[in-house]
């Protein structure tokens, strides 16, 4: 089968597709005939090898064997199961996270059936290849904050991406007023998904304007702890998709000095692949929630797609047809 393998930290220009011998599936795990993928942010930091975490987990100079073809989305269709699967058959049409594996851009994937779910039988492969993490972190993001109640003020920091796209859609089923914070060319899409208010980061600050807001859902982790504190409500609530150490350690700090006084909450999202994706398909199908998808790559071009993402130009997400 093609895939896309790496084996060296670097640039996309590392990136090869290649024959490679087609996987077999284990007892609890399903062959996925994979049609379509996507890009995240983690499969950037893995291939440029950015994050130390990545590097002690999945090879410190170069990545491990088994850890060579990135890509946590798939959508696909099942076409042999393991002796102990019991939630798929034979054709069914699947997405998911393969967070633990790996392996989404190539024609074949395994994955464990705990990692899946039916596609939505409104979407097409691509649009359900956008879905897994993007949207499950969306998901989880906004469960930080318990019960979201109507009429509360929710920011999403970085709006205009795959999370950021959900996240603004989800908030708005909770009948929050949401304002969302991007570039310039990617607030029309943030307007589009049903945000009440846009900001230009480039323009104006949001930490600084005095405005307060009871969630924070922060997809750049780019900013000192200092500054969202003093955008939160008293007791508002800030979750953090992603970031660097020092930030994580802040955001630590912040969080066990907010459980003792009681004060603005400080979380991270990090409850684990696909835990909600499920209602993420019902709500799809129902159609209050719909993938933004910014640009189509063919697997042969999946170096070219990685460097659009690192260009951060991307509005939604960036989908890999594998089957064209």
């Amino acid at each position: 089968m093609k895939a896309i393998v790496f084996t060296e930290y670097g640039s996309p220009d590392r990136l090869q597709i290649k024959e490679v011998a087609k996987p077999t599936p284990k007892g609890d795990e399903v062959l996925v005939k994979v049609h379509a993928s996507s890009i995240n942010s983690w499969d950037w930091e893995f291939q440029s090898g950015t994050s130390f975490i990545n590097r002690l987990l999945f090879g410190l100079f170069k990545p491990k064997p088994e850890k060579q073809i990135l890509g946590a989305d798939i959508a696909g269709t099942v076409e042999e199961i393991g002796k102990n699967v019991t939630r798929f058959q034979l054709g069914d049409d699947v997405f998911g996270d393969l967070w633990d594996s790996w392996g989404g851009f190539a024609e074949y994937a395994c994955a464990p059936e705990r990692s899946l779910e039916l596609k939505p039988v409104n979407s097409t492969f691509l649009e359900a290849a956008a879905v897994p993490q993007a949207g499950v972190l969306a998901l989880q993001g906004l469960r930080k904050t318990g019960q979201i109640q109507p009429g509360q003020k929710v920011l999403i920091n970085g709006a205009g991406g795959g999370v950021g796209t959900f996240a603004v859609q989800l908030a708005k089923l909770n009948g929050t007023e949401v304002t969302g914070v991007d570039k310039s060319h990617k607030l029309e899409v943030v307007r589009s998904v049903g945000a009440d208010h846009v900001i230009d980061y480039t323009k104006e600050d949001f930490t600084q304007n005095g405005q307060r807001y009871d969630l924070i859902l922060d997809v750049q982790g780019v900013r000192s702890m200092f500054d969202y504190k003093r955008a939160l409500s008293l007791h508002g609530t800030y979750a953090m998709v992603g970031g660097d150490i020092p930030r994580m350690l802040q955001a630590l700090f912040f969080g066990l000095w907010g459980s003792i006084t009681g004060g603005q909450k400080f979380r991270f999202v990090a409850e684990g692949p696909n835990k909600g994706l499920a209602d993420l398909k019902e709500l799809i199908e129902s159609g209050k929630v719909v993938p933004v998808v910014d640009k189509r790559y063919k697997l042969s071009e999946v170096p070219e797609a990685f460097r659009y993402f690192t260009e951060g130009l991307h509005a939604g997400k960036i989908v890999v047809d594998i089957e064209s």
